[in-house]
């Protein structure tokens, strides 16, 4: 403002600047350092940045010239040789304007098709270059880092195929900044992983996990073949349907066909229920039921490495580890568990047990060959049944899984530290591993067939659904112990 004199009131009309901005002229003045001064000058109070016309400095007969450091006023007096001309834009009210269709060059060498030339020359060395991006390309030329590469500006205006065919990833998926699922049972997530290579004591190969997007509890159930999951599903959202006295609304799953058949597609239509598919290769689509894989996978292989015990319990521990994540996960933006939130009440964790932990089972008094016999026999650990307080405990005399309550626990790892005793040697676990069963894993997944044996013929084993308050909570019925239903305790 310091440089303004002989300021004069002025309406010099409306100025608009990029997008919607504009400021009115306000007044004319006239700039000047002592040195250099500018005649009527228009002031706009909005414009933050001063500038100069270049048509207007040519309308005072002065010469403008441009190079790629510096903007040059030339003195009215000088003239450019005719030879230094290569093109001309005539003046258009006070713009200078190229028509590339009609414009000529004053030299029969030069030409006047400088972009087609560029971007021909471009793909030249995009090719050249090994088909590097053309930001590296730019970078090299315009830090010097190279030389024999002509100083360009590499650009091109379609995509290079031969870039697509080799170098095409796919989009990344980002993830909902909202949720806007806001009751149980809306929209359900489910998934099967397998076949595993060892089968499970019960025979089963593939394991179907079902995960609530609202409370994100899941429900597991373990299947022979895929083509038994059509019938499995339905009588799961039946029963949830029932228990929670909700409607579930949505469900969501891969193209696989044991999802995409038409008894799946009768049922969704007969119970107006949508049934929401992911594209072909594309697992991010269902991420909630991947995650919930991935985690109980994790959790069911830690549990295995901690019992030391054979892949063959990989079903147990998979309903184990269901029925303990269903309690101690929180879901972060409810600070509630997944029990909690299916089951309007907080989860009692006092009743759990370490998988694998050695017990024994108490057994019934026909099951004694005398009054002298024992009245326990050692076990294992195994996993919770649903709506029972029972536990799953695995016979070793026998070789099957009963549903019972354990009559108690040893509690080595206290003894064992009691007697300040060293680590377990190799040897000693060989030993514990031929106590099993011994032979390598070949002999536990020839022993698929061995029957499972539960005190109710009719009752079925389940996920990690049961708190031990024998209250009526949301279950899956059927899982491993559902291979042979109608088998009967033996001796």
């Amino acid at each position: 403002m310091a440089l303004l004199q002989d300021v004069k009131p002025f309406r010099g009309g409306y100025v608009a600047f990029v997008g919607e901005k504009g400021g009115s002229i306000t007044c004319q003045c006239v700039v000047s350092n002592g040195c250099v001064s500018f005649d009527n000058v228009n002031f706009c109070e909005q414009l933050k940045h001063n500038l100069l016309s270049v048509s207007q400095m040519c309308d005072k007969e002065y010469s403008v010239m441009f190079d790629k450091s510096e903007c040059l006023i030339l003195k009215p007096s000088f003239e450019v040789p005719e030879d230094w001309i290569l093109m001309r834009a005539p003046r258009t009210n006070d713009t200078y304007q190229i028509d590339m269709s009609v414009a000529t060059t004053t030299s029969s060498v030069a030409t006047c098709l400088f972009t087609k030339e560029t971007e021909l020359d471009s793909i030249l060395w995009h090719r050249k270059l090994g088909h590097i991006s053309y930001r590296k390309m730019n970078h090299l030329v315009r830090n010097g880092l190279v030389t024999g590469v002509p100083k360009l500006r590499f650009t091109i205006a379609d995509d290079c195929m031969p870039c697509k065919k080799g170098k095409q990833q796919q989009k990344s998926h980002k993830p909902k900044l909202q949720n806007f699922i806001d009751t149980p049972l809306e929209l359900l997530h489910m998934d099967l992983f397998g076949p595993i290579s060892i089968r499970s004591i019960g025979g089963k190969s593939f394991c179907l996990v079902v995960t609530d997007d609202f409370s994100r509890f899941s429900w597991v159930h373990f299947l022979g073949t895929k083509d038994e999951t059509a019938n499995i599903l339905q009588y799961l959202i039946l029963s949830l349907e029932s228990l929670c006295k909700l409607k579930v609304r949505r469900i969501r799953s891969n193209n696989g066909t044991e999802f995409k058949n038409n008894l799946m597609e009768l049922f969704c239509l007969k119970k107006g229920i949508r049934h929401e598919l992911s594209a072909p290769y594309t697992p991010q689509q269902n991420g909630g039921a991947e995650r919930k894989n991935r985690t109980l996978i994790e959790t069911t292989r830690t549990m295995l490495s901690d019992a030391k015990l054979p892949v063959t319990f990989w079903a147990e521990a998979v309903n184990t580890a269901c029925h303990v994540l269903n309690r101690v996960l929180v879901v972060k933006r409810h600070n509630k568990t997944c029990y909690e939130l299916i089951n309007n009440r907080l989860p009692n964790l006092d009743y759990l047990v370490p998988f694998g932990s050695p017990c024994s089972l108490l057994l019934q008094y026909k099951d004694r060959q005398s009054k002298f016999h024992a009245k326990a026999v050692e076990g294992i650990f195994l996993g919770y049944v649903a709506n029972s307080p029972c536990k799953r405990v695995y016979n070793i005399g026998t070789r099957t899984v009963l549903g019972y309550v354990p009559a108690w626990g040893f509690d080595y790892d206290a003894l064992f530290k009691s007697f300040n005793l060293p680590d377990i040697s190799a040897d000693d676990a060989a030993n514990v591993y031929e106590l099993l069963g011994g032979g390598d894993d070949s002999s536990f997944s020839t022993r698929a067939t061995v029957p499972i044996v539960t005190p109710d013929s009719n009752a079925a084993s389940a996920s990690g659904t049961h708190d031990n308050d024998n209250s009526e909570d949301v279950h899956i019925v059927g899982d491993d112990a559902q291979a042979n239903p109608n088998t009967t305790r033996g001796k």
